[in-house]
């Protein structure tokens, strides 16, 4: 799991239900913040829908250039996202003081939606838990499977065999946004062409020779991972580095699709195709490189760079960053979505920290419409280093190599390259890193089985047909354990909400957000409190009950009520109609002393207070709707 250092907070505004060029459609988006902001060398600035700045590259230079005259700051426009946002150049590192003089100038044109640091993700952080027992295994073509605990074992493993009977991820594209991929006779096979993003390749505004991309140049089409590993000077100053490369999206790949050919490793969805995306060099990538990998993954199109033949179904992050998801970001994820995938997100390294974190306080994996993963151990509890809480929406292993058992560690592809590649070998390593990609390889192999499946009903058909964690997680650790088999054959059958038979709750050692019964209502994706389902059902102009944390999907239709706690601001939803693709209704606070009316196409957002209604789709006369605060 990489850390993230985020070089700043964010100065966000928006009007509720005021979509802009950058926050996907109608997102809702974060209040003003000036607090955190640290030093920082560029800034993402997202515009209104209905803003010149949208379709006029003219636009969007002349309300720089207007800034840049106001603050006296060297700001230049560098190009356009793939969100639609415009990434500006500060001329440099700046000190924080100048950042948010900056920032605020930018925000107060009416036109722009908001504006947020590009924050930087350090490589230096892929770095595996603390106490790894290292150990590495030739590729000699001895059959390794014996080794991969975590596919097979009955208490703590994912139950893939069993699951490898129904689908083997045929046909199904699986994109890892990391280190890129050295070559190896297990992913051979399952390789399709991906793309560097990193842009950073030369002299920074110093003149300082700088190299993240450590491969010579900036994007291009060879996404194969050179090694991440940091020669003396290469990096900026005060920056930690490592001298030996990680082979970290090697690992990762191997855990979605390694080959099954009868030696080495067999991955989770062993006929997938895994493209990979680098996003991670030798130093520090900026979240704007990440924001056109995700759109390019997913299908979007992304300025300069050739669209992608073949987008992906599943993407796989296993990186995030100790703070709030920034609604570029966000943006990024939102349309990702919307486009069809599935977006897999690590929960994080921190939760051996003295003072433990929770995976709602990272980026990623507290962005909304993802699928956040814990990790747990061969004993079944949750891994000592893994994040936790109710962002967390499913459990995967993610071993523990501590004590010098490295054999209870996840094995996967690697190279045995301190620097450059070399010899390919495999290697056991622990993570939520691990984690992710098992159920990114679960959604592989769903998907083959029902390519007509939404990533919402992926993310629910693992949770309701997940297994109670079989050891100790008081903190939250989603819905339990993810149990392939299940999950597969339930889709399979066509109940893509879960088999008849999911557990209905975990064990009492276990804190879980699993569904209360198979017909409960999904999950929302890790929203910011990161409530799990809601008590909401569907009804005919009748109360839906109260939505648990103001958190809850369901389907409505005109007369329906939803109940709320008030702590959103809302005390009660009142679905006025529904019709022509459109939502309508009406808030109120205060036992209807106060009330606020609105509509929303599907797909889209509306903020009322604190409360987002998001409209997922509109069939006749009845709504599927998602509330999250």
């Amino acid at each position: 799991m990489l850390g993230v250092t985020l070089l700043g907070g964010a100065v966000f505004t928006a009007m509720a239900g005021e979509n802009s060029s950058g926050s996907g459609s109608a997102s809702a988006l974060p209040k003003s913040a000036t607090t955190g902001i640290e030093p920082a060398s560029g800034l993402i600035v997202g515009y209104k829908s209905k803003a010149q700045e949208t379709h006029s590259e003219k636009a969007v230079r002349e309300g720089i250039s207007a800034a840049a005259a106001k603050t006296g700051e060297k700001l230049s426009y560098e190009r356009r996202l793939g969100i639609g946002a415009a990434l500006v150049n500060l001329g440099g590192v700046q000190p924080a003081k100048e950042v948010i003089k900056v920032m605020n100038q930018l925000q107060a044109d009416a036109d722009v939606a908001y504006v947020v640091p590009d924050a930087l993700v350090p490589t230096s952080d892929i770095a595996s838990p603390p106490d790894e027992a290292q150990s590495n295994l030739p590729s000699d073509g001895t059959d390794l499977t014996s080794k991969q605990w975590n596919l097979s074992e009955p208490k703590a493993g994912l139950d893939v065999p069993d699951a490898l009977r129904v689908s083997t991820g045929k046909g199904v594209t699986v994109a890892v946004l990391d280190t890129g991929i050295a070559k190896h006779s297990d992913l051979d096979a399952n390789i399709v062409p991906g793309f560097d993003f990193i842009s950073d390749h030369g002299p920074n505004e110093s003149g300082e020779s700088k190299d993240n991309a450590n491969d010579g140049d900036g994007r291009d089409s060879d996404s194969s991972d050179p090694g991440d590993f940091a020669k003396e000077g290469q990096c900026p100053a005060n920056e930690a580095t490592s001298t030996e490369s990680s082979w970290h999206g090697t690992h990762v790949a191997g855990i979605v699709a390694g080959v099954d050919n009868g030696k080495g490793i067999v991955g989770v969805a062993p006929d997938a195709k895994v493209e990979p995306i680098r996003v991670l060099g030798s130093c520090i990538t900026p979240d704007s490189d990440i924001i056109d990998a995700i759109t390019w993954a997913s299908g979007g199109s992304v300025d300069g760079v050739p669209d992608n033949q073949t987008p992906a179904q599943v993407i796989n992050m296993s990186l995030g960053s100790e703070a709030p998801c920034t609604p570029p970001m966000q943006a990024a994820i939102d349309q990702a979505v919307q486009r069809g995938s599935t977006i897999v997100v690590a929960a994080g390294n921190q939760g051996n920290r003295p003072a433990p974190l929770d995976a709602g306080k990272f980026d990623f994996a507290s962005c909304n419409n993802v699928i956040t993963v814990a990790a747990t151990d061969r004993a079944g509890d949750k891994a000592f280093y893994s994040n936790f809480g109710s962002a967390v929406d499913i459990s995967a292993p993610g071993g523990d190599t501590s004590n010098g058992h490295p054999e209870n560690g996840i094995l996967s592809t690697f190279n045995s390259g301190k620097t450059a590649p070399a010899e390919e070998n495999f290697h056991f390593e622990m993570g939520t890193s691990q984690a992710a990609p098992e159920i990114s390889g679960l959604a592989a192999l769903m998907l083959s089985v029902n390519p007509n499946l939404t990533p919402a009903e992926i993310e629910t058909a693992i949770q309701a047909n997940a297994r109670p964690i079989p050891g100790r997680c008081e903190e939250g650790c989603g819905a339990g354990l993810a149990d392939a088999a299940k999950t597969v054959e339930a889709v399979a059958q066509g109940a893509s909400a879960g088999a008849t038979d999911s557990p209905s709750s975990p064990p009492s050692d276990s804190s879980s957000d699993a569904p209360t019964s198979p017909d409960s209502p999904p999950a929302s994706s890790s929203s910011s409190d990161g409530a799990g389902n809601g008590t909401g059902q569907e009804g005919d102009g009748t109360d839906l009950s109260a939505c648990l944390h103001n958190s809850c999907q369901v389907e409505v239709t005109s007369g329906d009520t939803i109940e709320l706690d008030g702590a959103a601001g809302v005390d009660e939803l009142q679905i006025d109609s529904v019709s022509d693709n459109t939502l309508a209704f009406t808030a109120s606070s205060g036992n209807g002393a106060q009330q606020s009316s609105a509509s929303q196409t599907a797909p889209g957002r509306s903020q009322v207070n604190d409360l987002a209604v998001d409209v997922i789709s509109v069939a006749d006369d009845r709504a599927t709707i998602r509330l999250s605060s």
